[in-house]
């Protein structure tokens, strides 16, 4: 039976990438900090599953994690844990945002090294990096979120040619979904998005079906596909006022 990490497994994109994985008969490793959460996603799913209680905004919880699961035949790593923050600059709060850094940034950089170097050792493996149609462009009155992901992206696309220049058969996949239905409104301080947003268990199932195909960026719905596509063909200027005028619309 293949073996998936997952952090963030709590709630939206990670759980429903848990629960596509069970269907397909897969066995999890749950990874968030609530505990009573991953405990009722385990009695849910079908298939062995593991919790690890973790605060992967730690570096140090971040290695023990991988050291507490190297052993456990993982072949699939889910970086789904991240947050939003929203606001000006000016005011968002500092140590909100360095915790954002640590989660959205940090642990997707020790968590994708560490399980990729066992990887590329045994030459199977496959790491789905849980990004955002943010990581295309700047984001103001998201600014630190944006920057996130776009981090996220950027290192995703590297390894992926890094391992295609090696002939490796190891492959890394980075999930770019634009609006999705889960707690990120919630918990990044906004009333809403001003799209229509795509059901979080769409969005996973297609993250896990294109990830395990080897796809390297993955946009799932038509509107985000065009979005990203006029992100690169409108001026950076421009861009940003028409991002900005977006996102005060989704202040509370």
């Amino acid at each position: 039976m293949k073996t998936a990490l997952i952090t963030g497994a709590s709630s939206g994109i990670g759980r429903d990438i848990a629960r596509e994985l069970s269907r397909r008969g897969w066995k999890l490793l749950l990874v968030a900090r609530r505990k009573d959460r991953l405990e009722q996603l385990a009695k849910e799913l079908g298939t062995p599953c593991r919790i690890y209680v973790c605060d992967v905004s730690r570096e140090e919880n971040c290695r023990w994690l991988y050291e507490r699961t190297r052993e456990q035949n993982v072949s699939f790593l889910v970086n789904a844990a991240g947050f939003g923050l929203f606001g000006d600059f000016l005011h968002t709060d500092l140590d909100r945002e360095m915790e954002m850094i640590d989660v959205n940034i940090k642990a997707v950089h020790i968590l994708t090294k560490l399980f990729l170097q066992d990887f590329v050792q045994k030459d199977t493996g496959c790491i789905l990096n849980v990004a955002s149609s943010a990581g295309f462009m700047a984001g103001p009155l998201l600014s630190t979120y944006y920057a996130t992901k776009n981090y996220v992206v950027r290192l995703s696309e590297a390894i992926a040619e890094e391992l295609r220049s090696m002939g490796s058969s190891v492959t890394i996949s980075c999930l770019c979904p634009g609006p999705v239905d889960t707690e990120f409104n919630q918990h990044a301080g906004v009333s809403g998005f001003s799209v229509k947003a795509l059901s979080s268990e769409a969005v996973a199932k297609q993250a896990v079906r294109q990830a395990l195909a080897g796809k390297l960026l993955i946009l799932p719905g038509f509107s985000v596909k065009m979005g990203t596509l006029a992100s690169r063909l409108i001026p950076e200027k421009p861009l940003l006022r028409i991002v900005h005028g977006i996102q005060k619309g989704k202040a509370r």
